[in-house]
């Protein structure tokens, strides 16, 4: 009788992104360090499941006669839906530990409880009507804008996930999600990921026009240069980073780019 083949360990990885940042029915056969780097290198992946349904979405109301507005409402809609919230749940959390002024201590726990507090309230809210206006903007100029827009939110909203899991990265907590990814991703393959997706980036602006190539780019370089500086001030502050952290670098990275595809 022939042997059974055990999973590859980037089938364990592509099983780990999607079953922990998606609602995709995907199980996770395994939940060590070596199963999350590779769920951490492969999140651009899930993001790119994840921003294709977005997209999707708001083309096929544009085409059918929604508004731009209405398309861009369902484009933001889609990856709440599909991630549980758990993103903008990690950067309401977020906002109320950094706003709160606490030492690390009081501010962790202010973030593990269940409530939203006054920060928490004000920074969904204008995050939401930053990605909602910028997606309209591109809807706005087709359908091809607003699926590229939707796509290369989503992309590097996880990518950003890759890069905060990267060697030298501390947890803050010894439990949960952050301290399970925290640290797993070498420095090599987080700069091997970043490159391919910014050559994807570039390839699937080229595809919807010549102008759109550097701008999409520009808007992932742009991305990660805010998360970068938000990751050293969580850092700073907490000691390390959360699931809470993740999701708010998540959902900052998606409005950074939405932002800069909106520009020129």
């Amino acid at each position: 009788m022939a042997a059974t083949t055990p999973a590859t360990p980037w089938l364990d990885g592509l099983r780990f992104a999607f079953g922990t940042l998606t609602v995709f029915p995907v199980k996770v056969t395994r939940w060590d360090r070596d199963a999350a780097r590779g769920g951490m290198l492969s999140a651009p992946l899930a993001g790119l499941a994840v921003g294709l349904c977005a997209g999707a979405a708001g083309a096929l109301l544009l085409l059918t006669g929604a508004s731009a507005f209405v398309a861009a409402v369902a484009a933001v809609a889609v990856p709440a839906v599909l991630t549980r919230g758990l993103h903008l749940d990690g950067l309401a959390d977020t906002a109320d530990g950094l706003g709160s002024g606490k030492p690390a201590e009081d501010a962790l726990r202010i973030m593990k409880q269940s409530d939203i507090g006054p920060f928490g309230v004000i920074t969904l809210v204008f995050v939401l009507l930053a990605q909602v206006a910028a997606l309209a903007q591109a809807y706005g100029d087709g359908w091809r804008r607003g699926v590229l827009a939707a796509v290369v939110a989503a992309v590097v909203a996880r990518l950003a996930l890759t890069l905060a899991a990267v060697d030298g990265v501390p947890a803050a907590r010894p439990e949960g999600l952050g301290a399970a990814v925290a640290g797993v991703v070498p420095k090599v393959g987080a700069s091997v990921v970043t490159i391919a997706v910014m050559v994807a980036a570039a390839g699937a602006g080229a595809l919807v026009g010549s102008d759109y190539s550097l701008q999409a780019l520009l808007a992932v370089v742009g991305a990660e240069m805010v998360t970068d500086g938000l990751l050293r001030h969580c850092r700073r502050r907490f000691g390390g980073v959360t699931g809470d952290v993740f999701g708010a670098l998540a959902e900052t990275a998606a409005t950074t780019a939405l932002v800069v595809l909106c520009l020129w």
